[in-house]
């Protein structure tokens, strides 16, 4: 079976059956997107379709987090999981293949600087008690990494001297497209760049400048943060993978379920860039949280706090 999403759809359509299963599929997750309520029959159907894909490739495709169909592929596999979204936790099967490992993260990073400027790494010498403007000169090297890195640099500071409100959507994008697009090697080192100051950790804190991508005038509700997370295919799918991949485990040594930090990481930089954007609180440690608040969230203030615990208390994070 074709592992994804977008080939296993034109198999799945070019056959009758498989066609019709789909079909009705698509009615049940478009009646969820338009938060319809289903009577007992219809999600009884809605359940049998599922099934009915028995071994399809539909049922097992996953998408690649840099291809370039990534939302149409992400709209199969929640149309094919749509009973999967009923609730916040449910949102523990990934819709992405897991490519990170360990060793790939371990990357040297001054082979990697020389290799992009093709000189040695002396002429960054004087960058060392700063590991992040160390990181982002190395970034500046690459000219996909500069350019990508300047495009979302000067979207989401678009109306900050003055009193227009910045466009986080784009902001939220050109966020994304750095991301995705550019190496790891080069992102993850800009995003975790081990500070020993305040001024290091300041420079950490404002990689993704907050002042649009992160932060309100007031802080929402977590939960108003989630409903608009679950609306966005690439924001749910987001969420699905660092839940997967991210879960805190108190019983396991490293407090992770999966005991794969290099898989955590990556998920966490996958939430960038979309509702549920996350970042460091401070200057001064690495403590990461939402920008939102359970207070006023009644009887729903658990699950308003298990929102807000997955990255402000998660050991395995």
């Amino acid at each position: 079976p074709s592992s994804d999403c977008v080939m296993a759809e034109q198999l799945c359509l070019s056959d009758s059956t498989c066609n019709a299963t789909y079909r009705t599929l698509e009615n049940c997750a478009l009646a969820k997107t338009r938060l319809l309520s289903l009577d007992h029959d219809s999600r009884v159907r809605c359940l049998n379709a599922e099934l009915d894909l028995g071994n399809s490739s539909l049922l097992h495709c996953k998408c690649h987090r840099r291809m370039k169909r990534q939302e149409h592929c992400l709209r199969i596999f929640w149309t094919v999981h749509s009973s999967m979204t009923d609730g916040y936790l449910n949102l523990e099967t990934s819709p992405y293949e897991n490519s990170a490992n360990e060793e790939h993260w371990k990357t040297d990073y001054n082979k990697l600087a020389a290799l992009v400027s093709g000189k040695n790494c002396s002429q960054l010498a004087g960058d060392a008690t700063n590991p992040c403007l160390r990181a982002t000169h190395i970034c500046n090297l690459s000219k996909k990494c500069f350019r990508l890195r300047t495009d979302y640099a000067s979207i989401c500071t678009k109306g900050a001297a003055s009193e227009d409100v910045c466009d986080r959507r784009k902001c939220h994008r050109g966020l994304r497209n750095f991301f995705e697009k550019v190496p790891e090697d080069f992102t993850k080192r800009i995003l975790f760049c081990p500070c020993q100051d305040e001024f290091c950790g300041e420079r950490r804190r404002k990689t993704i400048v907050p002042d649009c991508s992160f932060q309100y005038n007031t802080k929402p509700n977590c939960l108003w943060l989630l409903d608009s997370c679950l609306e966005d295919h690439i924001c749910k799918s987001r969420l699905a993978d660092f839940q997967q991949n991210c879960q805190p485990v108190d019983m396991s040594p490293d407090g992770c379920s999966l005991h794969n930090h290099a898989a955590c990481l990556q998920a966490y930089m996958g939430m960038i860039g979309t509702p549920m954007t996350p970042n460091y609180v401070s200057n001064s440690s690495v403590e990461v949280s939402l920008w939102c608040t359970c207070e006023n969230s009644g009887n729903q203030k658990e699950k308003c706090d298990q929102i807000l615990g997955m990255f402000e208390s998660n050991k395995c994070l």
